[in-house]
């Protein structure tokens, strides 16, 4: 089976194309945004095909998978059939509402030939979906491993772009956060974020690291703070998580599913997120138990194989 997928978001897809399928990835000379082509800090199997906009025009494709809403019109351009009409298709979302989080109507939501799959069951539940077939198949983690050592008493925060971002994903919080606990920020376009926040330089450390190097790092410091409000349930988390690193995190979208009790402290009370990342300083036993019961709640429900698994049944229904 040739499934025609496109890269958007890098460890999403590093999950997605372990299944037992050919993944064809379209490639363009400039490799932007539409035509990204394999990824070059991620482990991709030999099964993802890059191709052309003309090369995809000739080629075999049994299921279109969509993640943006100009890929409807992209893929009918670039290969001359229909995604849902000529060829079956499901449309990932990866994102929770923007405009409001109860009002927005999905791009799909007039549509009922192609299902859209929601990574989180907040998302399903916010987005208004229209008559869009909808299911939620939640993230699949490719285990890294046990890496947590807690030697840097420090917080690991991870975020993309995050002047930019600004409230949304927490970073007017940073300043508040960086008096109980040194902060190493790692993400794109980090550099210099320390002095855009008015924070000394010791206080909030850029790393803008290598996908290779970015997991050692991490474990290193005592805990993973996520300060995030409003996106869909972050990818960073979720690793964090699997090396074993306790979390501390705002109670917003689907964070409370995802992190129990034992494996860290979710709040939206300023006091009591403060006082469990000084917990964790204080304690590193303490940060070392609750890191391990993360890692089990992380392998038991975001696992690589059960996220696969939920692919291929949805993938036989859609192409049946």
């Amino acid at each position: 089976m040739n499934i025609l997928v496109w890269h958007v978001h890098g460890s999403w897809l590093t999950s997605f194309v372990q299944g037992p399928y050919t993944f064809l990835v379209p490639v363009t000379p400039d490799r932007g945004p539409d035509g990204l082509g394999r990824a070059r800090t991620w482990e991709w199997p030999a099964s993802v095909r890059e191709l052309s906009p003309a090369g995809l025009r000739e080629a075999d494709i049994d299921l279109m998978v969509l993640q943006r809403p100009h890929e409807l019109e992209l893929a009918e351009r670039w290969t001359g059939r229909r995604p849902g009409i000529d060829v079956p298709a499901v449309y990932v979302e990866h994102n929770s509402p923007h405009e409001t989080p109860v009002d927005t109507r999905h791009p799909l939501a007039d549509r009922s030939d192609i299902p859209l799959v929601h990574v989180t069951h907040f998302n399903r539940l916010m987005w208004d979906n229209g008559r869009a077939p909808t299911e939620v198949i939640e993230h699949g983690i490719i285990d890294p491993g046990y890496r947590w050592t807690g030697e840097e008493a420090r917080a690991a925060v991870v975020v993309n772009e995050p002047v930019r971002r600004g409230r949304t994903t927490g970073t007017d919080l940073l300043p508040r956060f960086a008096r109980s606990v040194p902060l190493d920020v790692f993400g794109m376009r980090t550099d210099g974020l320390a002095g855009r926040l008015g924070l000394p330089a010791d206080r909030c450390r850029s790393r803008d690291l290598p996908q290779g190097e970015l997991h050692p790092a991490m474990a290193r410091c005592r805990l993973y703070l996520h300060p995030v409000r409003w996106t869909s349930l972050g990818l960073s988390l979720l690793e964090a998580m699997f090396l074993g690193m306790p979390v501390v995190a705002l109670d917003t979208t689907e964070v409370r599913e995802a992190v129990p009790e034992e494996a860290g402290v979710v709040s939206n009370r300023f006091d009591v997120l403060e006082e469990a990342v000084r917990g964790f300083l204080a304690d590193r036993a303490h940060a070392r138990l609750t890191g391990e019961y993360a890692r089990a709640a992380a392998q038991s429900r975001y696992g690589e194989r059960r996220f696969r698994d939920d692919w291929e049944r949805l993938i036989k229904e859609v192409t049946r």
